[in-house]
């Protein structure tokens, strides 16, 4: 295993301590700009972080051996449609 693909599972192992969001269960306060809640604040952070991951992920580790025209579709998307 290579350290690019130690480190994003690192990532994602570490998102997924971080959504188990343990120290805003018993409070809604502070409130973000007077309205959002704390917690509801932190969900909206940890998606936005997830869905930051999953694209690094994608970009970076996808198996490209499971699709073997993909690249060239990539590289020349006229080829791509029939």
């Amino acid at each position: 295993m290579n350290l690019r693909r130690l480190s994003l599972a690192l990532l994602v192992l570490l998102l997924y301590v971080l959504h188990q969001d343990f120290w805003n269960w018993t409070t809604a306060y502070p409130l973000i700009a007077g309205v959002l809640p704390i917690g509801l604040f932190y969900h909206a952070c940890y998606s936005l972080a997830a869905a930051l991951l999953m694209g690094i992920v994608v970009r970076y580790d996808w198996p490209s051996h499971l699709y073997p025209g993909a690249q060239s579709a990539v590289r020349n998307p006229e080829s791509a449609i029939e």
